[in-house]
């Protein structure tokens, strides 16, 4: 009779929970329309530009210190409380509709991310080293990445309906209960945490904490928050490679993320009906998807095959964008996907090479890099798209990816 290894279906719950999380959190109807609320309740652009600073500032100076929180504490909490303080800013909005609501909501907003960013890939990598399969991070990763563009774009189906029986109140009812399930499907995430490694014998490996159930603290000889803190920073000062693989993911992540908002007038800009624009996302957004579950194929890939990936990526999207065709999006779904599958494989290099208790930290350092990178590049495209048009600035935008590339093929990553 064969018998299952035990470690089978601790990892399916911990995949199913993962998924079911991260649809949930993206699964928010207000996304296609909270910029309209604003502009309802009497907002200029200006004041919704200024929103949006708030946001990205409050994540990146949240994501570090939330990190180190995480790695103090416990992950599963953090990813408990995140959706719950989205979810407060959400009815803010809706209950509240008014510039300080708005503020206050985007803080929470900015809040609830950075309490997740960090702590969801440390918890799913530290449970799957302790069940003997690492080697399905980046398999569970791409599909979680997948599993947030199906909620997005479940998110943009569903809106529209849902607003025009209840307008922006039953919107905003819906996203708060969403949110909420996705934190009550935080609490089944399973967390065992282990002893820092200084702190057992140099001759005996550190032994597994018993397992901390939802109502469980975390052990006691875990390290505070400024310890965490502290050893995170000292690990990327200290090993060459944690710090070149946290780069990569700042230098993968960043631009292709922050293209992502624009492809909506690179659309408009090919001359079709605004009708028909969506559907031209849905092919970016499909890229996207597959991108995701290619990545245990790109786990096989070598360092020049990265390298190369980030070529075919640059060269697709920029061919697509001077295209200025509807055709053209072709192209993008294929550049989408190969930097979706190529950020995954970033992730999966950094997790495979951080040795210390921080791994939260290190990964929210690797966060707020992208963040404060991709703050940089909406600036730069602004004046770059002001000045050339939409097509030509994407075409520029993937240069930096050139150099990645290169630098890669000289072997510095």
């Amino acid at each position: 009779m064969l018998v299952a290894s035990p470690r089978v279906p601790a990892t399916r719950r911990l995949a199913a929970t993962l998924y079911g999380y991260a649809f949930l959190t993206y699964l928010v109807l207000l996304y296609p329309l909270y910029v309209l609320l604003f502009a309802d309740t009497g907002l200029s652009v200006g004041q919704i530009s200024t929103l949006f600073v708030l946001w990205a500032v409050a994540g990146i100076l949240l994501e570090v210190p939330s990190g180190a929180l995480a790695d103090a504490l416990s992950r599963r909490l953090l990813l408990c409380l995140a959706p719950l303080l989205t979810a407060a800013g959400f009815a803010l909005w809706v209950l509240l509709p008014s510039y300080p609501a708005f503020a206050v909501g985007f803080l929470l907003w900015g809040a609830g991310g950075a309490l997740r960013s960090g702590a969801l890939e440390a918890l799913v990598f530290t449970e799957l080293d302790r069940l003997g399969a690492a080697d399905r991070y980046a398999r569970l990763i791409g599909r979680t990445r997948t599993a947030e563009v199906l909620g997005a774009v479940g998110s943009g189906v569903l809106a529209g309906p849902v607003f025009a029986v209840g307008g922006y109140l039953a919107v905003g009812a819906a996203s708060v209960a969403t949110c909420l399930l996705a934190a009550a499907v935080a609490a089944r995430f399973p967390e065992h945490r282990t002893a820092p490694a200084a702190t057992a014998p140099a001759a005996v490996a550190p032994l597994a904490a018993p397992p901390s159930g939802p109502g469980e603290a975390p052990d006691d000889d875990e390290p505070g928050w400024l310890d965490s803190l502290r050893g995170g920073l000292a690990e990327v000062r200290a090993d060459r490679a944690v710090r070149a693989a946290v780069l990569l993911v700042a230098a993968v992540a960043a631009i292709w993320g922050g293209l992502d908002e624009y492809t909506g007038l690179l659309a408009r800009d090919t001359g079709v009906a605004e009708v028909t624009v969506p559907l031209l996302l849905l092919l970016v957004w499909a890229g996207m998807s597959v991108g995701g579950l290619l990545a245990p194929w790109g786990e096989r890939l070598s360092r020049r095959g990265y390298a190369g990936l980030l070529l075919v990526a640059a060269g697709a999207l920029a061919a697509g964008a001077l295209a200025r065709h509807p055709g053209g999006f072709l192209l993008l779904a294929v550049a989408f996907a190969a930097f979706q599958l190529a950020t995954v494989l970033a992730d999966v290099r950094l997790q495979a090479r951080i040795s210390g208790s921080a791994r939260a930290t290190v990964t929210s350092l690797a966060g707020m890099a992208t963040d404060l990178t991709t703050v940089a590049f909406y600036g730069a495209y602004g004046l770059l798209a002001g000045a050339v048009g939409n097509p030509v600035a994407f075409a520029v935008a993937v240069l930096p990816y050139l150099l990645v590339a290169l630098w890669l093929f000289a072997g510095r990553g």
